[in-house]
């Protein structure tokens, strides 16, 4: 099973996530930087649903993050267009 401890990202791939997007040096709240560490997240979660197929409790927790990404995203395309096209194309996300 997947246990909450090997869902969350490890603190140097979390701090690169970070790094990459923040916006100044005490950034950790943003929508660019939650967006990035769901990305992070998610990428990690579906490389261990290809593998454990039958998951579903973390496959529900998959679709949460993509949800509430997909929330962040909307928030900032209607409140700052130029970010949202910056973290997009970063992220590679569209």
């Amino acid at each position: 099973m997947f246990t909450h401890l090997q869902i969350m990202l490890s603190p140097r791939k979390k701090a690169t996530a970070i790094k990459n997007v923040q916006i100044h040096a005490k950034d950790t709240g943003s929508p660019e930087v939650q967006v990035s560490l769901l990305s992070k997240k998610i990428t990690e979660l579906t490389n261990h649903l290809k593998v454990h197929k039958k998951d579903n409790h973390s496959r529900r927790g998959l679709i949460q993050m993509v949800a509430d990404r997909r929330t962040h995203l909307k928030y900032l395309a209607t409140s700052n267009k130029k970010r949202y096209t910056a973290i997009v194309t970063k992220l590679g996300l569209k």
